[in-house]
């Protein structure tokens, strides 16, 4: 009995080594099978990678250090794999990093509550390896040398054979392993996100000197007030005023003056892009300037407009907490003292908006970012806003769409009793007011046979980039600017970029003149002109060109595919994977 205790004993911490390698592995065979690789890209991604840990993990009889040291390859296959539950496809992106810096605590909470399914799965392949490594540790179990040797010849074989079908993908079409062979894509990847933060952190020295040069041509004797609402994860698809059969605009859908963006694209599905963005001359074309450049709160503060930037998110060390502290007053509510603004609804800022208009400032800029339908949903709306049920769901999964459907549509909902209350206000106001409002990105709900959840994909979907985009105009706004309703009403129904567009439409809203001002890109401007090729700011800050992706127009993609939904299989009606 003891010899064949002792005989297990023997070749466990060999089966644990080999366990640990085998799991290590699994994110290469994902991504050979789901990436865009040749046939020796794939055999590469697999082969090269595997004989390289065999054969490191054969020089060492102490499994359990070895499978310890190589913990870093541990966390990020974990990481890939959880991913890859979400997203379906591509490797850990540089994205992906960013927002782990730029997500604050309770919305890291809710997503990993969530994503059991994928937690539990990581939780099974990779902590009963490290268990067994510091069990190999504590009773200094060691890997039999016979068994190593085998690893060493085996580990070299195929390691010889990676670097040959290595050799081949270069030879035979567009490779690069910095880009195509995990883990390395991930380290370069993380190596540009340590680039990028530690630019970000030289944000205020690198930006000092810049300078909009900008004026306002207004009426002096004119009181002027422009709200800019940035909303948050909310897609056009599911709102009535784009087409939708359920009423989740009851509010906007009766208010006059609003004008619809019809086909309106973000150029980025992640919040630390998008908005920056949104309130700088920055877009896809030149986003590595965001480093030198300030927002459009400088820009009306040096026209002589008072600004206050209300946001209803948390600190984030991003550009959006920077360009916020440009303004005169900023407010970021969820940090302050005050318990009951911890889970306060998007209508808590509208407070805010009406006690700076009551300062009766000659000129005012306000900035509200919202929290719009970020996940979870059904936390985002009142009892008032609860329309569509049943809206809770256990967990985050395909079998509960529904349910999910439901609470995002709440969230619209919500969002559009803000927007009307905010329009109410500003009515109120006898100044010459103008509201503009567009979201920083869609979302993904389970809308295909893909299974695609939430936003930020590397490779993002037409459900992720479309979004909504509503102006309002005073009509003393419009009897000051007789041309600026229809003109915009036009231009309205055009193409248009968001991230290139909000920007130098805000300007124009204030008659601010800037040398930055480009009247193609504003929407108040005769002069506006869609981008020729609609652009998606890429996981490397590179712009690309969404048709050679979806392989269709934005009108098709939009159109076709997202508005005439509902009476058809949403399968056939996703949106092509971009």
């Amino acid at each position: 009995m003891n010899d064949k205790k002792q005989n297990t004993t023997k070749w466990l911490p060999g089966t644990i080594l080999i366990y640990f390698l085998a799991t290590l592995i699994i994110p290469n065979v994902i991504l050979a099978i789901t990436e865009r690789l040749s046939l020796w890209g794939a055999a590469t991604c697999i082969i090269l990678p595997l004989g390289i840990y065999v054969l490191f993990s054969s020089f060492f009889r102490n499994g359990g250090r070895t499978i310890w040291f190589l913990f870093p390859l541990t966390f990020l296959a974990a990481f890939q794999i959880v991913l890859l539950y979400l997203y379906g496809r591509s490797v850990i992106a540089v994205d992906m990093f960013l927002n782990l810096t730029t997500t604050n605590s309770s919305e890291a909470a809710e997503l990993l509550g969530n994503l059991r399914p994928a937690v539990l799965l990581v939780i099974f392949l990779y902590v009963p390896t490290l268990i067994g490594a510091t069990w190999m540790i504590a009773t200094h179990r060691l890997v039999s040398t016979k068994l190593l040797s085998k690893m060493r010849h085996i580990g070299l074989t195929t390691t010889i054979a990676g670097i040959v079908t290595l050799s081949v993908s270069y030879l035979s079409g567009p490779y690069s392993i910095l880009t195509d062979l995990y883990p390395v894509n991930v380290f370069y990847n993380i190596g540009l996100a340590v680039d990028r933060t530690i630019k970000t952190d030289r944000y205020y020295e690198s930006s000092r000197g810049y300078k909009f040069q900008a004026t306002a041509s207004g009426n002096p004797d004119v009181r002027e007030i422009v709200v800019l609402v940035i909303g948050e994860t909310s897609r056009a698809e599911n709102w009535q005023l784009y087409g939708y059969n359920r009423e989740t605009n009851p509010r906007l859908s009766q208010t006059d003056s609003v004008l619809i963006g019809r086909h309106t694209l973000s150029e980025s599905n992640t919040t630390h892009k998008s908005v920056p963005m949104l309130l700088s001359p920055v877009d896809a074309t030149c986003y590595d300037s965001i480093y030198h450049v300030k927002s459009v709160v400088t820009a009306f503060k040096e026209a002589g407009y008072s600004t206050a930037f209300f946001s209803n998110q948390r600190y984030n060390g991003s550009f959006i907490d920077f360009f916020a502290n440009e303004a005169d007053t900023t407010l970021f509510i969820k940090e302050t003292d005050n318990p009951a603004m911890a889970n306060a609804g998007d209508q808590a800022l509208l407070d805010y908006v009406k006690a700076t208009i009551a300062g009766n400032n000659h000129k005012q800029l306000i900035v509200l970012h919202t929290y719009g339908s970020h996940f979870n949903y059904n936390e985002r709306y009142d009892s008032i806003d609860r329309h569509f049920m049943p809206d809770h769901y256990p967990d985050a999964s395909v079998e509960y769409r529904d349910n999910l459907i439901n609470a995002y549509d709440n969230t619209i909902v919500a969002t559009d009793r803000f927007l009307a209350s905010l329009i109410e206000i500003l009515s109120d106001s006898d100044a010459d007011a103008s509201m503009l409002y567009t979201s920083d990105h869609g979302e993904d709900i389970y809308d295909d046979s893909r299974h695609l959840f939430l936003h930020a994909s590397p490779l993002p979907t037409i459900h992720q980039i479309t979004v909504p985009m509503l102006a309002w105009l005073s009509p003393g706004f419009i009897r000051h600017h007789p041309d600026a309703y229809n003109i915009m009403k036009s231009n309205m129904e055009k193409e248009i970029s968001s991230s290139r567009s909000f920007f130098h439409t805000a300007l124009s809203l204030g008659g601010i003149q800037t040398p930055v001002a480009d009247p193609s890109a504003s929407l108040l401007s005769p002069d506006y002109a869609p981008r020729r090729n609609p652009l998606y700011l890429n996981d490397h800050n590179r712009p690309v060109d969404c048709r050679s992706i979806t392989h269709t127009t934005p009108e098709y993609c939009v159109t076709k595919h997202i508005f005439q939904q509902k009476n058809v299989n949403s399968v056939a009606l996703s949106g092509k994977n971009i």
